[in-house]
């Protein structure tokens, strides 16, 4: 048995040690998973028990102009790294068939490998989202696809970064922080107040851009299965079923979602053809649950 627990501690640091990138060894957080993986089982206990106890006999906090400011800086973050993954490989000279890893001190290639590292720290900037809710005793948002992704893209994330920190991978956040800009925007005006709502009419479109991104990131991933590249396979099925599992996931939340809202408009309509005002009110309330729910990936 003690031979069987040194052989996974020696496979351990080999692979953390001798098959990592050693470009980014010292780069902050990236010498061991552990602190990334302490940092979301954090998170997701503390939005899901912790914090919904703290605020349980408080009032809500109010959190508006905060909110502003955030949703900005989020937009200006996001395009600033959308533009460093354009400037550094997807709309230079990156392949979209097959692009290896540049594991050089090439500056174009070092820039990439710190637009990762920037892109693997958006996603605990991310976990500010949730903690708006739990602040604003929002429970009802902190849904479990909702923790499920922001409690398993840091951590995904880093392995990205740890191995590859470039190359063919790079792809899912050059369109996943594209996405960022858009609906970051949308959370912008959102945040304004309501005389902005008659301009988010495109609230549903967000998710289904999302699971457009995620089924893109699933093609561009598996074509490395049938074509010859010089690119770790390992990392091929890592980003292609991240993918299709969230996928999944935000197809379920889509319809699960949208079903309601034609429900609800249907209930509204029945109701106000009795000359009644319970439907409307009904409707009404679910639509404010689930106005600005598009989550970040």
């Amino acid at each position: 048995m003690s031979y069987l627990v040194s052989e996974v501690i020696d496979n351990y640091h080999d692979l953390m040690d001798n098959k990592s990138d050693q470009r980014v060894k010292d780069w902050f957080l990236m010498s061991s998973p552990l602190p990334t993986l302490l940092m979301c089982l954090t998170y997701a206990y503390g939005v899901k028990v912790i914090g919904p106890k703290l605020m349980e006999n408080r009032k809500p906090f109010n959190l508006r102009k905060t909110i502003i400011f955030y949703n900005l800086f989020q937009v200006l973050f996001s395009t600033w790294l959308f533009y460093e993954s354009c400037v550094t490989g997807w709309l230079s000279h990156y392949s979209f068939t097959c692009q290896p890893v540049d594991y050089t001190n090439n500056p174009a290639a070092l820039r990439m490998a710190r637009g990762c590292w920037w892109y693997y720290f958006s996603k605990f900037t991310e976990f500010m989202d949730t903690i708006f809710f739990v602040l604003r005793k929002k429970n009802s948002h902190i849904s479990t696809l909702h923790v499920i992704h922001h409690g398993v893209m840091p951590m995904s994330v880093w392995f990205g970064v740890k191995f590859t920190p470039g190359g063919h991978s790079t792809f899912f956040g050059f369109l996943n922080t594209f996405v960022h800009i858009i609906m970051y925007t949308y959370y912008f005006f959102a945040a304004l107040g309501p005389q902005y709502q008659k301009y988010l009419w495109w609230k549903k479109y967000l998710t289904a851009l999302q699971m457009i991104q995620f089924v893109l990131v699933m093609v561009h991933a598996f074509q490395l299965l049938f074509i010859d590249c010089d690119y770790p396979r390992a990392f091929v099925w890592w980003i292609g079923l991240h993918a299709v599992m969230f996928y999944f996931l935000f197809s379920d939340f889509y319809k699960k979602t949208y079903r309601r809202d034609r429900e609800g408009k249907k209930i509204k309509i029945e109701e106000t053809s009795n000359g009644t005002s319970n439907g409307i009110a009904k409707y009404s309330n679910g639509l404010g649950k689930t106005i600005g729910i598009c989550f970040p990936v």
